[in-house]
């Protein structure tokens, strides 16, 4: 009623509105001239966190998220609040739309069997990776993107881009893969399962020889069925929502390199994730490996 008087009163007057309204002119501006109320003083403060949360976390967390993260840096706070207060605010969390598929399937030859069969989950990192490609539309052409995904945490381990579709986009990506948590971090993969769908990129003479020699085996879907797959087609669909449709056009492959490597950093180091819990894919790691630590303390000490 308040707002509706503060609207209209310019134009008709507090008295002629209040009559109409059959309210005492007195019980509007008492109403008006009362400090604020202790639940108004903290909604204001929580639509200020709301708001810094949303936009440092790429204007996609919906109230769960938020809800997780204000717990995270010791502000709790229901839930249906903060889900009263987006919408007094009118933000949002992303709802993703419909991934677009790129494969391009291989030939009828030998090739690995499906080891997953729609089961993504993994008992510590490094025990099954999935990889996919996708696509961006630029104004200087299609540039693709090529990622490869640790199932544990669902920490991104590998990625490349480029203007083309050849297996060396692929084979980067597994190079970076290798190297951060093979050469790197000096971790066994000879207990790795890297799974894929029939892309001919995957399935490539030299690729598959790559996962050889770091002792990985292959693991690869059934003939066009996106659920074989699922765990990576689930990360492309998001890395399009988040990044690529909110923040283009894109000019080509070099601002679609930049805009994705800041997004990884986010997504592997700040974003809160379901699968792990409601904490980020490295933190969800570093806690794993505290407890292996500790075990193997407590193992030596007996």
């Amino acid at each position: 009623m308040n707002a509706f008087i503060d609207v209209h009163r310019d134009r008709f007057g507090v008295a002629p509105i209040c009559r109409v309204l059959q309210v005492a002119p007195s019980t509007y501006y008492a109403a008006r001239n009362r400090p604020p109320s202790a639940r108004e003083v903290r909604d204001e403060h929580l639509k200020t966190e709301i708001i810094r949360i949303y936009q440092d976390n790429y204007s996609c967390y919906g109230a769960r998220k938020i809800y997780h993260q204000l717990r995270r840096e010791g502000l709790p706070a229901a839930r249906c609040t903060i889900q009263r207060l987006m919408g007094d605010l009118g933000i949002a969390g992303l709802v993703r739309g419909r991934p677009r598929r790129t494969t391009i399937t291989g030939d009828q030859g030998e090739r690995p069997a499906d080891l997953v069969r729609r089961d993504f989950h993994a008992a510590a990192p490094n025990r099954l990776w999935v990889a996919d490609l996708t696509n961006i539309r630029t104004w200087s052409g299609w540039v693709y993107a090529a990622f490869v995904i640790d199932v544990y945490s669902r920490m991104v381990v590998g990625w490349q881009t480029a203007t083309h579709l050849r297996t060396d986009l692929a084979l980067d990506a597994l190079e970076m893969a290798i190297w951060r948590r093979g050469y790197n971090t000096g971790a066994d993969l000879s207990e790795l399962v890297h799974h894929s769908d029939r892309g001919v990129q995957y399935l490539s003479i030299r690729y598959t020889e790559r996962l050889a020699d770091a002792g990985a085996v292959a693991s690869v879907g059934s003939r066009g069925d996106s659920y074989d797959n699922a765990l990576a087609e689930s990360f492309n669909g998001l890395f399009k929502a988040e990044l690529i449709r909110r923040y283009g056009p894109w000019k080509g492959l070099d601002d679609v390199e930049l805009a994705t490597l800041e997004y990884l950093d986010w997504y592997n180091h700040r974003r809160l994730h379901t699968a792990c819990g409601d904490i980020p894919p490295a933190e969800y790691e570093a806690i794993h490996y505290r407890h292996q630590q500790a075990a193997a303390t407590a193992a030596e000490t007996k």
